[in-house]
């Protein structure tokens, strides 16, 4: 039996949220439609409180930035950075273009092209999310992505220097400070001063989120990847401090940042309560992280481990931290998730900064139709075909002749009529009719 012994907010009340931040971002989007540059320095002024002469760093400011950092810090970035771009390179070396002759004289492929112009979205306003420059410029560069424009808002009242070298670091191609959905509004529809881009990618508030997803269409989007999420699935293998820990860890991303525990053992579920209520004592992020807690946080309590994996499924979480006596079996049988993190001496965090796994995952659900951003993301699959001989333009042509008929697309059938003529020497086959078959 699946029971709960902590509950977040009602559905209802997420849904409200929802509506409300759809209407503000419709407006913004509109007013950025009609007013351009002018719009996104308004609203710029009104959220971020900034509105530099030039939204665009130079490349003094750049070097500026970099040089403000210790060797430690860059040395750090670079570790990071190196783990991102050696994972990104082995799945891009994984995708091969193929072309392959399927029947003689008949050759098909497909190509892996890189997208033009990407806009990445870094994260910085309560934290400043270096990280997210790996995550989303480096792997787009991986991918071979001509133009990358990184972006993310000023914190505490100038560019942050991290998240500068972090972009720079990377390879971004345009730097800009500028934050919240005036910045992916300002990437996707260009403005006098922002050239437009073909794909906007990187985590976000529920704001910048529902601005990608109302954007969709007119660009693409890597994946809707909103507020941050959190499972951990335990039994008595760990104890309730390692729970804790993970469950705060990821709570504190946010105010609406659900942190769920699932477990089969209900002495580790209480276990568990009672430390995050003593860590929340001492936890200098603490304001935040207790009312993602006691807003959004869960503790789930099922009496086998079938009945925990239905429930993961169920939830198709961003993060699930898997701390079971039989991690694998999880990895084995899960099927919706954004990342697994097996085993305890693993965890979200190693993910989210370092590890070399991309920290941009699917939330509210999406992981039960979508992995994580990848370097694929960056990369459109597109087929080709290639005829060789007479024979075989005549050979399909006369097969695509007739079931282009079934479909009444007489037009479609010419196309293969006039190959069969000319390339099968059929002269005899009418205009705008089905190939007969020859007899005998």
């Amino acid at each position: 039996m699946i029971r709960y012994l902590k509950r977040g907010r009602d559905v209802q009340a997420r849904a409200d949220d929802d509506t409300a931040v759809r209407n503000t971002v419709e407006g913004i989007i509109r007013d950025i439609e009609t007013r351009g540059d002018a719009a996104v320095r308004e609203y710029s002024k009104k959220f971020d409180n900034w509105e530099p002469e030039d939204f665009r760093l130079s490349q003094a400011s750049i070097e500026k930035a970099i040089k403000s950092l210790s060797a430690r810090e860059l040395e750090d970035i670079r570790f990071a950075q190196t783990q991102v771009r050696n994972f990104a390179q082995i799945q891009r070396d994984s995708m091969l273009d193929v072309e392959v002759e399927t029947r003689p004289g008949v050759f098909l492929g497909h190509r892996h092209v890189p997208m033009n112009a990407v806009g990445c979205y870094i994260p910085g306003g309560k934290y400043p999310l270096l990280a997210s420059a790996h995550m989303s410029v480096l792997t787009a560069k991986v991918a071979g992505v001509k133009r990358v424009v990184a972006t993310a808002p000023p914190f505490h009242g100038e560019p942050h220097p991290a998240i500068v070298a972090a972009m720079h670091m990377a390879g971004a191609d345009e730097i800009l400070v500028l934050g919240g959905v005036q910045a992916v509004v300002a990437m996707a529809v260009g403005t006098n001063s922002i050239a437009p881009v073909d794909m906007l990618v990187g985590p976000g508030n529920m704001f910048v989120a529902e601005a990608k997803r109302q954007l969709f269409g007119r660009v693409g989007i890597d994946l809707f990847a909103g507020p941050t999420e959190t499972l951990v699935i335990a039994d008595d293998s760990v104890d309730g401090e390692m729970c804790a820990v993970d469950l705060l860890g990821q709570a504190e991303h946010g105010p609406t940042s659900p942190a769920v525990l699932l477990t089969d053992s209900e002495a580790l579920a209480h276990a568990t309560m009672a430390e995050i209520e003593r860590q929340l004592k001492i936890l200098p992020t603490a304001e935040i992280a207790a009312r993602s807690w006691a807003e959004f946080g869960e503790v789930i309590v099922c009496d086998t481990r079938e009945e925990m994996l239905q429930k993961a499924d169920e939830l198709a979480s961003e993060h699930v931290q898997v701390m079971t006596r039989d991690p694998d079996w999880f990895l084995n049988n899960m099927t919706n998730y954004g990342a697994l993190f097996l085993g305890p001496r693993t965890n979200v965090a190693f993910g989210d900064k370092c590890i070399g796994t991309n920290h941009t995952l699917p939330t509210n659900k999406a992981a039960r139709y979508t992995g994580g951003l990848w370097v694929g993301k960056f990369l459109k699959t597109c087929t080709f075909q290639r005829v060789t001989t007479d024979a075989a333009s005549a050979e399909i042509g006369e097969y695509c002749s007739r079931l282009c008929h079934m479909e009444n697309f007489a037009g479609h059938g010419e196309q293969a009529n006039l190959r069969v003529r000319r390339y099968g020497n059929r002269p005899d086959v009418p205009w705008y009719e089905p190939v007969p078959e020859l007899q005998g």
